[in-house]
């Protein structure tokens, strides 16, 4: 469920003599994070209570599946699953009856066998595996356009036109660039041997964000609810009944543009990094963050001089907030949010998650997260291979009548409004009616 832990041996002594027997009812009784937590893997139950600490991934999406059973996203998150199981062998219990199901009853145990049948394939397949040259090439296009956005002020000049193209392709450079470092946080970090930690806490929350997507108190992605926002029709409804009102609602989706894609990078992302990073104590992180303005300070500033550099870095990163906010919130806000209902892995992923349809620029630039549904159902697929695993995914949902949404890029933008509007209005009905 997280990135392979660092080895350590295990005693002889903790592993198990004689099996203890475990119903799902049982195991549900401890799902409380304050209290002892179990949760089950291939039938096997684990005593998560004092290890979460010190889980790699962090505790919290230990939490997540407290009295629950973690067997699709355990596979999901792992890649040397063999050598994870040696070392959870401290935590193991007991296991499931002989005559407890292998699912829980709130579970599609047809369409589980089946979408672990499509991982096996998967993996055979090869699917998994990275093509080295891909990213070197997509590193190389990132470089030309740093190149390239140096050169327009070089050769033209800091006028306002040549000043606004070598923004606009700084913002591309960065946009790209966030696109890689999250391809390396999928197919670095979840290794045995090699983690990032400039990514660390990044990687943790958006593991936490694919174990549960849209379930509030569980996908970080959706705590602006109900702060900033009331969202999902279920949500908003229940919060109109409560008769809580932090923010008019009903116009959400008209303040959407002042507080949500505007204020992200520019402001509270970049001050978060820099806390972040202090109050860990990453001082390697610290040199290598602080790095990058040195060499934008140095590249710009004989062109720009100080202030024209202020402004191009300012202007650079709220482009690079508008592109951020936009292509990271279409595959999910206008999806079903909710509180964790324990549906089955494929259930979860699909009912939070739609797609943008395929072309090569759709692909570009979103970083390929425009194969959302298929990000989420294998975390660590490299993203050049979603187009593949994209029509065996379809074939699935047809089978089992599940919905695969996908969209026009534009459509897509247009429904994260209409979302917001129309739960928006549905706090307000409910707030003005019950």
């Amino acid at each position: 469920m997280a990135p392979d832990p660092v080895p350590t041996t295990v005693p002889a002594s903790t592993e198990l003599l004689q099996p203890r027997y475990f119903t799902w009812e049982e195991v549900a009784q401890h799902s409380e994070p304050e209290k002892e937590s179990w949760l089950v893997i291939d039938r096997k139950v684990y005593n998560i209570s004092e290890f979460r600490r010190r889980h790699p991934g962090g505790h919290r999406v230990l939490n997540h599946y407290a009295g629950q059973d973690a067997t699709d996203p355990f596979m999901a998150f792992h890649i040397n699953k063999d050598l994870v199981r040696k070392h959870m062998k401290c935590l193991l219990i007991g296991e499931l009856a002989p005559e407890q199901p292998s699912f829980e009853p709130t579970k599609n145990k047809a369409l589980t066998d089946e979408f672990r049948e499509l991982r096996a394939t998967v993996e055979r397949m090869g699917l998994l595996k990275a093509n080295h040259l891909f990213f070197l090439l997509y590193l190389l296009h990132i470089l030309l356009l740093d190149v390239a956005a140096w050169l327009i002020l070089w050769i033209f000049g800091t006028s306002l036109v040549p000043f606004s193209l070598c923004a606009v392709l700084l913002c591309t450079v960065q946009a790209q660039a966030g696109w890689l470092q999250h391809d390396f946080g999928h197919l670095s970090v979840f290794s045995t041997s090699t983690w990032n930690h400039l990514l660390h806490h990044f990687v943790i929350g958006h593991l936490k964000h694919h174990a549960k997507p849209n379930c509030f108190g569980k996908d970080p992605d959706i705590k602006m609810h109900p702060l900033f926002f009331a969202l999902g029709k279920v949500l908003s409804v229940e919060l109109g009944k409560q008769k809580k009102k932090h923010m008019p609602y009903n116009h959400q989706h008209k303040y959407f543009f002042l507080i949500g894609p505007p204020a992200l990078l520019p402001f509270y992302f970049q001050w978060y990094i820099f806390y972040f990073v202090f109050q860990r104590k990453k001082w390697v992180d610290l040199a290598w963050m602080l790095s990058f303005y040195v060499r934008f300070f140095f590249t710009y500033m004989p062109l720009l001089g100080l202030k024209g550099l202020l402004g191009l870095l300012f202007l650079v990163r709220f482009l690079e907030s508008m592109w951020f906010v936009w292509v990271t919130q279409m595959n999910h806000i206008p999806m079903h949010i909710d509180r964790d209902q324990n549906v089955d892995w494929v259930s979860t992923q699909l009912q939070a998650t739609c797609n943008v349809d395929q072309s090569a620029f759709n692909d570009w630039f979103s970083g390929h997260l425009n194969f959302q549904i298929e990000h989420h159902l294998f975390p660590t697929m490299p993203r050049h291979n979603y187009h593949k695993v994209a029509p065996l995914v379809q074939s699935l949902c047809t089978k089992y009548g599940i919905k695969y949404k996908s969209k026009p890029l534009l459509s897509a933008f247009a429904d994260i409004v209409y979302s917001l509007k129309e739960s928006g209005q549905l706090w307000l009905e409910a707030y003005l009616h019950q």
